[in-house]
C-alpha cells in the first residue's frame, strides 16, 4: 500500500497498525504525536487503529513536559502567574536559532528561565535517533510552551496545537498567527478567532498580538490568558518601538502582559518591565548574541532590575533642575 508520511510517499506492507508503523520507523510512541487524515490518533489507539492505503500521516516530535514546582515559593515572593501556573522567573526564552541544543541548555540555565517556547515539527524519518530538545532541557524542570510559529491560518494553528496536546498533554500554549512573511506581524482577526476556538476546546492561550490596545482587548475578551504584544518585528532587535501603546495595553488588561518579539539587548528588556509588563519573551536576542550565555545572564538581571524599578516607582520628570542638596546655608 502507498501512504504519505510527513509529506513523503512510502510503500508499506499491509496490514499495519499505527504502533507497528512507529516501531518499524524506530520511533518511541511516547515521544511523538500522530495525525491520520487530519484527525488526531489518540495514543491509546495506536495498537488498534490501522494504516490503510492512501492514508496521509503526520508524525511530530514530543514537545510536552512538566511545570516547575512553585508550591514551595514564599507567599510574599514576586510571582508571575498565568492561568494558575506560577513562575519565579519573568523571563521566557525560545529554543530556536541556537548553534545546538547544548548551547540552548546553557543559555536557559544562565537566564534562570522556567518557561521555554517550543515549536511542533515533523520527525526526521531518515534519522529518528537524532537528539531531541527534551534530551537537553528537562521537561520536568522547564515548562514547555508549545507555539504555532510559522502558522498563517486559524486552521493550521489549531491543528498544530491539537498535535502538541496529544504529544505532551499541554494545554498552556502560545498562539502565533502571522500575516505575511516580510514583517511577521500577527494577523489579528484570525488570532481572535483562533483564541476563541482554542479556549472552547480547553486550551489556555497566550496570544502574540500587535501593539494595538483595541485589538489586544478583543483577544482578551476571546479568552486569552495572557496578551503578548510585540515590541518590534520578530527577530529585528529594534527594541520597544511604541512604549505608549504597550503601557496602555498593560493598564487595560486583566491578564498578564508579556512583551514578545523585538528585544535586542538588556536595556530593551528593562524598558519593557519598567512599563509595567509582567514578563518578556525573547529568542534571537540571546541566540544570536556573540556570547549567548553571557547575554542570557544579562537579560536575567535586566528583567529583574526593570521589575524592581517599576515596583519602586520612578521619580517624576521635571522641566528644570532640582538640586539634591538644599541651597540654604551655603558658605
Amino acid at each position: 500500500m502507498q501512504v504519505q508520511i510527513n509529506g513523503e510517499t512510502h510503500s508499506l506492507d499491509a496490514p499495519l497498525s499505527v504502533a507497528q508503523l512507529l516501531t518499524r520507523i524506530g520511533l518511541d510512541p511516547a515521544k511523538v504525536a500522530v495525525e491520520r487524515n487530519l484527525e488526531i490518533v489518540p495514543k491509546s489507539g495506536y495498537g488498534q487503529i490501522g494504516v490503510e492505503d492512501g492514508d496521509r500521516l503526520e508524525i511530530v516530535h514530543f514537545i510536552g513536559g512538566g511545570a516547575p514546582d512553585s508550591a514551595a515559593a514564599p507567599e510574599d515572593e514576586d510571582i508571575l502567574e498565568v492561568a494558575g501556573h506560577k513562575f519565579r522567573s519573568r523571563l521566557i526564552i525560545g529554543t530556536g536559532k541556537y548553534k545546538d541544543y547544548d548551547l540552548n541548555r546553557q543559555a536557559a540555565e544562565a537566564a534562570e528561565a522556567e518557561m521555554i517556547t517550543v515549536a511542533v515539527r515533523r520527525v526526521n524519518l531518515t534519522d529518528p535517533n537524532q537528539p531531541l530538545l527534551v534530551d537537553y532541557l528537562d521537561p520536568k524542570k522547564y515548562t514547555y510552551l508549545p507555539n504555532t510559529a510559522g502558522c498563517f491560518t486559524t486552521d493550521d494553528a489549531v491543528r498544530t496545537l491539537r498535535l502538541a496536546r496529544e504529544a505532551g498533554g499541554w494545554t498552556l500554549v502560545k498562539l502565533e498567527i502571522l500575516g505575511e512573511q516580510r514583517t511577521l506581524y500577527p494577523m489579528m482577526p484570525e488570532t481572535i478567532e483562533a483564541t476563541r476556538a482554542l479556549t472552547e476546546e480547553g486550551f489556555q492561550v497566550m496570544a502574540y498580538c500587535s501593539d494595538d490596545p483595541i485589538l489586544c482587548k478583543r483577544v482578551e475578551e476571546a479568552g486569552a490568558v495572557s496578551i503578548m504584544p510585540l515590541g518590534a518585528p520578530i527577530g529585528s532587535g529594534l527594541g520597544i518601538q511604541n512604549p505608549v501603546n504597550i503601557r496602555l495595553i498593560k493598564e487595560q488588561s486583566e491578564v498578564p502582559v508579556i512583551v514578545d518579539a523585538g528585544v535586542g539587548t538588556a536595556s530593551d528588556a528593562a524598558i519593557a518591565m519598567e512599563l509595567g509588563c509582567d514578563g518578556v519573551l525573547m529568542n534571537t536576542a540571546i541566540a544570536e548574541a556573540k556570547d549567548p550565555v553571557m547575554m542570557a545572564r544579562a537579560m536575567k538581571h535586566a528583567v529583574k532590575a526593570g521589575r524592581m524599578a517599576y515596583l519602586a516607582g520612578r521619580m517624576p520628570r521635571k522641566m528644570y533642575a532640582d538640586p539634591s542638596s538644599p541651597l540654604s546655608g551655603l558658605i
